[in-house]
């Protein structure tokens, strides 16, 4: 429910222009640069929204029957019109947490093991702050935790960081410190940013590249974006 400034719309007014299917929107080009260099990523994908963010990110990071481990209030299990099953067919494995913190051990008893009868474990997500937990924050030692399960199993894990500034001052870290402990973010231009529309995927330039190809599938290639 933030609303542009009048210097935001001072400067979508003069914003230089261009293609950005194309690559050539100059300024969503130095948004996507200055986006990976805060988050201590290779690239950065500008997006219409965060729900596509996120699906984008699992659709990229996953194969059809595969199983992702999400907290059982997180965003994309309940606020995404069941997008992961429809675009990605994945399925959720649900873990409880206590006000949105996961445990880690938990985690790792839903990871499954390898059985020609079960799912795949491929994705682990994370959501920092945690909007139906009333904005808490996740604790930098909980996300150090489930990273060094991840590491263990081989598995990435995707940050649904809607408001991840928000954490950040709340933590009292730069955002680089909370997305080390993670492999994509996805967080909103639009959440107290004083943007009107858009969010960002981060990750590494390879993944990114697939992540865009998706975009443009999904119907969130844009032209002339850099305006928003």
């Amino acid at each position: 429910v933030t609303l542009p400034t009048k210097e935001m719309r001072e400067a979508m007014a003069v914003a230089e222009l261009g293609d950005d299917v194309q690559g050539e929107d100059p300024t969503i080009n130095k948004l996507e640069k200055k986006c990976a260099a805060l988050f201590g990523k290779e690239a950065a994908l500008f997006l219409p929204s965060g729900t596509m963010g996120n699906q984008i990110a699992i659709m990229t990071h996953t194969n059809r029957g595969d199983e992702i481990i999400i907290e059982e209030q997180s965003h994309i299990f309940l606020y995404e019109v069941g997008g992961a099953a429809a675009l990605s067919g994945v399925q959720f494995k649900a873990v409880k947490g206590n006000n949105g913190v996961m445990n880690p051990e938990e985690i790792r008893n839903a990871i499954r093991k390898k059985d020609i009868h079960k799912p795949r474990t491929t994705l682990i997500c994370i959501e920092n702050t945690h909007n139906r937990a009333g904005g808490t924050v996740i604790p930098i030692e909980n996300m150090k935790s489930i990273r060094e399960i991840s590491k263990e199993y081989n598995i990435p894990i995707h940050l649904d960081g809607a408001r991840i500034f928000n954490a950040a001052i709340a933590l009292g870290v730069g955002v680089k410190e909370i997305s080390a402990h993670v492999d994509t973010i996805m967080f909103c231009l639009s959440k107290g940013l004083c943007a009107p529309v858009g969010s960002m995927l981060v990750g590494s330039k390879e993944w990114i590249d697939k992540a865009r190809r998706n975009r443009k599938m999904l119907g969130g290639g844009m032209r002339q974006a850099g305006v928003l």
